[in-house]
């Protein structure tokens, strides 16, 4: 039978009987088809329009179309990259970094292979892991917003993709180094969040700080299109992490659950914080909290009952309204939308606690490997697998963004930075005057 690379989340879902598992022969099933072609577009969805106008609404008025373009464009170069080189070298091959080249420009795919899950036509798989690659490009976006040119966040991705992403997804889901030591990320703790987070940082500190930082209130110019952003990102989830299930099941039942009630707690979680520290709820501080939730329960959504994903929730909530107030001060980045602060804080909290809360006696299923599985082994497995994390993209990060800057430059004029970018990059206005 053709061996099939597996994320974790998706290993599970062969694991669950051993019998059936010697015995399963690929064959496609209408209703995992389905559901994943649906989990798929709840994917796009987060990324546009959910992510653009969560983005888009933190920032001021002039550089309103930046954002939407710099999201909807790197949603478009990942997808091509994807498709010609990205898949084969996460999901083919069977080394420790990268994959191999089989199946570059999709060689060999056809409406009839079944690849990547035993249940599902292979482009389905394709295209839902090809969305993942897609959020966790933009999601850097916001990191450098509003001063950064059009063209280098290109290039940048371009680089990015090729050298942190795709390896990280090959290493964590495609049969690579921590996929064989056993590190459990359902959805993408590891590979999306601290991935970006990472890259994120690293750009704010390279790109420089904002021209007013620490002197200028940077207030963004619609809550209200962020709270829409933040809406949509969570709907969305529900195809990023049940999604990850690789079917419709009973796990993925699982995942939708959790990604409800972790999102409720983290809001609630950091709306308490922030009303002991600032005496106001903010709706802000409320679609911050959500995300928070949202990015700490991916990693746990298959492997944790719904209390353990509570349990992550509220942790993520009170833990990144910290990363985007006292750690950011202390690190003394402009990361313009906090990207670092939420993904790659929460994203740190949530792979951790994922190998404490998926142990059967605090609710969760044991992970890939129940009958074996034990608290102390797992946590130092998934604290390797951050390390590892954060050092790949970090390196990567700053060889990309130090490229960039000698090829075409990463920042905009400053006359340009202070007309806005709207203006100076694209020649539009999001606002009639």
């Amino acid at each position: 039978m053709k061996k099939h690379f597996l994320p974790a989340a998706l290993a599970l879902l062969l694991g669950a009987s051993a019998a059936m598992a010697q015995d399963a022969t690929p064959k496609i099933d209408t209703g995992d088809t389905a559901w994943m072609l649906a989990s798929t577009m709840l994917v796009i969805l987060m990324i546009i329009p959910g992510l653009a106008l969560f983005y888009g609404g933190l920032a001021r008025s002039k550089n309103m179309l930046s954002v939407l373009m710099q999201v909807f464009c790197v949603f478009s170069l990942t997808s091509l990259v994807w498709v010609i080189y990205g898949y084969s070298l996460a999901f083919s091959g069977e080394g420790n970094f990268y994959g191999g080249f089989d199946k570059i420009f999709l060689k060999g795919v056809n409406q009839e292979t079944i690849g990547g899950l035993p249940t599902i036509p292979e482009y389905v798989f394709i295209a839902f892991q090809g969305s993942f690659a897609s959020i966790t490009a933009a999601l850097i976006v916001g990191s450098f917003a509003e001063r950064i040119k059009f063209s280098a966040v290109m290039l940048f991705i371009l680089l990015w993709m090729t050298f942190s992403y795709i390896p990280m997804a090959h290493i964590v889901w495609g049969g690579g180094l921590l996929f064989k030591d056993g590190a459990l990320d359902f959805a993408g703790g590891t590979v999306v969040h601290i991935n970006a987070g990472i890259a994120g940082l690293v750009g704010a500190y390279l790109v420089g700080k904002r021209i007013g930082f620490g002197r200028e209130s940077f207030t963004p110019h619609s809550l209200t299109l962020t709270m829409v952003g933040a809406s949509l990102l969570w709907v969305g989830w529900f195809g990023f992490n049940a999604g990850s299930a690789g079917g419709a099941n009973a796990n993925a039942g699982l995942a939708f659950v959790n990604t409800v009630v972790a999102t409720a707690a983290a809001t609630l979680a950091w709306l308490v914080g922030e009303s002991l520290h600032k005496g106001k709820a903010s709706s802000l501080g409320a679609a911050s909290g959500a995300v928070a939730g949202l990015v700490g329960v991916t990693p746990a959504a298959g492997f944790v009952g719904p209390i353990g994903a509570i349990a992550i929730g509220a942790a993520a909530g009170f833990i990144c309204l910290w990363g985007v107030s006292g750690l950011k001060r202390a690190l003394k980045a402009d990361d313009s939308f906090d990207v670092f602060g939420v993904h790659g804080v929460g994203g740190i909290v949530g792979a951790i606690l994922t190998g404490v809360f998926a142990a059967q006696s605090l609710g969760g299923t044991g992970g890939t490997a129940p009958d074996t599985f034990a608290i102390g082994a797992q946590v130092w497995i998934q604290i390797k697998s951050v390390l590892l994390t954060i050092a790949w993209s970090g390196i990567v990060s700053l060889i990309a963004y130090k490229l960039v800057d000698l090829t075409l430059g990463l920042r905009v004029t400053e006359e340009q930075e202070r007309e806005g970018l709207d203006i100076a990059s694209h020649g539009e206005s999001a606002y009639s005057r």
